[in-house]
């Protein structure tokens, strides 16, 4: 699955709830929440997160029920990218006050953001059973689709917006991503036209390569792909993608190459980095590997594969107990991995744990099970289609 970093202007919609929440009783200790509620406004608007805060921990100390401050108590630690605390507060406001969907498309965004798609995707689909004219969590919501590879899904939740969106190249790139994997020809090839017809810039060439690209149909996405780099080489993500598709072909150097020139533009992004430590492991320079792993989960801790391959290298360097703790962040992240489950078996089996190893491989043998069946189900009911093919198979 193309590891989507499709740029998308997702605000928070918390609303300023002081003048709903705030009792109008006149006691002294509610006129002085009163004050610092609306000190802890000025605070967040000004941009004073800190201020802020302590303002809105001060007034939900007072009164653990006022949604006002735990709703921008969440706002403030999403802006700081505290994502568990964000949840934490947005959590307590949707018990306050459940009826309210913009408390829950807070809880989806939070999860978005922090590249939680699976768990995004319950607290979208809450807000369009109660707003389905909701833009933005429609469009989130169908991309949290697109992200767990239920393309079908995510065609019906995009397709909807068409009207007001067909004029947008992500959305007409996820919809055409969307319907190409669900075997909707006509959509994807209406989407693919209509973004010729929005615009002819390197943008264009580099989305629709992309498109090709999560097909399998990587000679054309190489030619698409070019074609915008000719015209614009600093486009984001264009470097990252030329990287897949060099690793993809195996062309190690150039993929190497392309990766570095992604990080030189996007620094701070943790992609390229993760896929320059799985070059450097296939190519058995494992502290170069390291080193990329572990620049990788400074910037996004959240990167099972990260954890992965530093447990491979712990291991191969016989650090059995620095593997396994690697993959441990790996398993909390990635529980459904037969490949950290077996690795995990090999490292407990090594340190002589084989109670703990047996466990290990009798799980690995149940996912393996598990796949065989839904491929079986797949099959029976004349839906699978051959990855590596891009056709039914019947």
């Amino acid at each position: 699955m193309l590891n989507l970093r499709i740029a998308i202007a997702a605000i928070s919609s918390a609303i300023v709830l002081s003048g709903q929440i705030i009792s109008t009783q006149t006691s002294d200790s509610e006129a002085a929440r009163r004050q610092i509620y609306l000190d802890g406004e000025s605070a967040l608007k000004a941009g004073r997160l800190d201020e802020a805060e302590s303002k809105f921990l001060k007034v939900a100390a007072m009164q653990p029920k006022d949604l006002g401050a735990h709703v921008n108590l969440g706002v403030i630690y999403m802006r700081q990218k505290n994502w568990d605390r964000a949840l934490e507060e947005f959590g307590k406001a949707e018990k306050l006050a459940p009826q309210i969907p913009g408390i829950r498309f807070d809880i989806g965004l939070v999860h978005y953001r922090e590249g939680q798609y699976h768990e995004a995707i319950a607290p979208f689909e809450s807000v369009l059973r109660d707003k389905s004219d909701w833009t933005q969590a429609r469009h989130l919501l169908g991309l949290c689709y697109i992200h767990d590879e239920r393309f079908a899904d995510a065609a019906a939740a995009l397709e909807p917006l068409w009207t007001s969106s067909s004029s947008d190249l992500s959305y007409l790139y996820a919809l055409a991503v969307a319907a190409g994997n669900a075997d909707r020809r006509d959509l994807e090839d209406r989407a693919l036209r209509r973004m010729a017809e929005v615009d002819q810039t390197p943008q264009l060439h580099f989305m629709i390569g992309k498109a090709y690209l999560s097909r399998g149909r990587d000679e054309e996405a190489l030619a698409e792909i070019q074609k915008a780099a000719q015209t614009d080489p600093k486009l984001p993500m264009l470097h990252y993608t030329l990287g897949i598709i060099y690793k993809r072909g195996r062309d190690y150097e150039k993929a190497r190459q392309e990766f570095l020139a992604d990080i030189r533009a996007e620094p701070e992004v943790a992609n390229s980095y993760e896929e320059l430590g799985n070059i450097c492991v296939g190519l058995e320079q494992n502290e170069e590997a390291r080193r990329y792993f572990e620049q990788a989960l400074q910037r996004n801790s959240r990167l099972p594969a990260s954890w992965y391959g530093l447990a491979k290298i712990d291991r191969a360097g016989k650090r059995y107990l620095d593997a396994l703790k690697d993959l441990d962040s790996a398993g909390a992240l990635d529980p459904k991995s037969a490949s950290i489950h077996y690795l995990r078996a090999q490292v407990l089996t090594q340190l002589g744990r084989k109670a703990e190893a047996e466990t290990e491989f009798a799980t690995v043998r149940r996912l393996h099970q598990e796949t065989i069946d839904r491929l079986e189900q797949q099959i029976s009911a004349e839906k699978y289609r051959d990855p590596q093919l891009g056709a039914e198979q019947k």
